[in-house]
C-alpha cells in the first residue's frame, strides 16, 4: 500500500483529526478566518477523468502545433504534470460516479505508483467502505458527491474514516443548487450548508461550476466563513480566471480539459496562481 503523502501546503496533520485509515473524533466547530494572504500561492490541480481505465480526454497540449505525442494513459498524464510542478492530482472516476461504487481503482493504483504527490479521487465514494477501497488503491484525498449532505449518518461514517482528507463536492450554481433533490423542509443557502458541513467535520470543499464563471463575491464569503480548504473546479478558461480565484482566496483550482488540451499552459497557470 502506498505511504501517505503529506498535504502539499499545510503539512501532514492540520487540526488533530486523523488521516486515512484512522478513526477520527468529532470535529471542532468552524472558526472565522481572514482572507488568504496573497503571498500563499493557489494550488493548480490537474484533473483527469477516468473511464474504462483510461483518460476520457486525450492529453496533447501540443495538438495545435503538432508537437509531442498524445496519450490517454492516466499514469503518464499525471507523471507529466508532476514533472512540471503539480503538487496534487485530481482523478474523477467517471464510471464510479454513475454506478455508485469505485470502478477505476486499478487506474488509481497506476497513477499512485508513478507520482509522489497527493491524489484526490472523486466518483462513487459515498460510504466508508468505498473510501477505504480508494485509500487502499493509493488515493490520499476523497471527494463525496453532493447527495451526502442529506445523509448525516453516512457523512459521519465517512468523516470518521477520512478525517481532514475528506471533501464534499457542491454545485453552487443557483439553478443547480435550488433544483437539487433536498430532503429537508427548507433549501439552505450555500454559506449555511458549508457551515453545517464544517460543523460536521468536513475540512475541504470542491465547488464545481461546469462552464459557468464562478461568483467571486460568493466564493470570498465562503472562504471567510469557515476554517476549511475551498477548491474550485470548472469555470476557468484563461489565466485571468486563475488570478481572479487567487485574489478571492481559494485554496486551489482544479483544471481538466483546458490543461490537457493545452488551452491553458500549466507552467503559466502556476505563475498566475502565485
Amino acid at each position: 500500500m502506498p505511504g501517505r503523502r503529506d498535504d502539499p501546503v499545510r503539512g501532514d496533520v492540520r487540526s488533530g483529526r486523523s488521516g486515512p485509515h484512522h478513526e477520527a473524533g468529532p470535529a471542532n466547530p468552524p472558526i472565522l478566518r481572514p482572507r488568504r494572504c496573497p503571498r500563499h500561492p493557489v494550488l493548480v490541480i490537474p484533473s483527469i477523468d477516468l473511464q474504462d481505465g483510461r483518460s476520457r480526454v486525450v492529453y496533447w497540449p501540443g495538438a495545435s502545433t503538432g508537437v509531442g505525442a498524445p496519450t490517454d494513459r492516466p499514469e503518464v498524464i499525471a507523471d507529466r504534470f508532476s514533472g512540471l510542478g503539480a503538487r496534487m492530482v485530481h482523478l474523477v472516476d467517471f464510471d464510479g460516479a454513475r454506478s455508485g461504487t469505485p470502478a477505476n481503482l486499478e487506474a488509481v493504483g497506476r497513477v499512485a505508483s508513478r507520482v509522489a504527490s497527493p491524489i484526490q479521487l472523486a466518483g462513487g465514494l459515498e460510504g466508508p467502505d468505498n473510501i477505504r477501497l480508494a485509500f487502499a488503491a493509493g488515493a490520499t484525498r476523497v471527494v463525496l458527491a453532493m447527495g451526502v449532505v442529506d445523509q448525516p449518518q453516512v457523512l459521519r461514517e465517512c468523516v470518521a474514516v477520512a478525517g481532514d482528507w475528506l471533501a464534499v463536492g457542491l454545485d453552487p450554481r443557483p439553478e443547480r443548487f435550488s433544483a437539487f433533490g433536498w430532503r429537508r423542509d427548507r433549501v439552505p443557502t450555500l454559506p449555511e450548508l458549508v457551515g453545517e458541513l464544517a460543523d460536521a467535520g468536513v475540512a475541504r470543499f470542491v465547488l464545481t461550476h461546469g462552464g459557468t464563471a464562478p461568483d467571486l463575491d460568493l466564493l470570498g464569503s465562503i472562504v471567510r466563513l469557515v476554517n476549511a480548504d475551498v477548491l474550485v473546479a470548472g469555470g476557468v478558461a484563461d489565466l485571468a480566471g486563475i488570478r481572479r480565484l487567487r485574489d478571492a482566496g481559494v485554496h486551489g483550482v482544479i483544471l481538466g480539459e483546458v490543461l490537457l488540451s493545452g488551452a491553458i499552459d500549466f507552467p503559466a497557470a502556476l505563475e498566475a496562481a502565485a
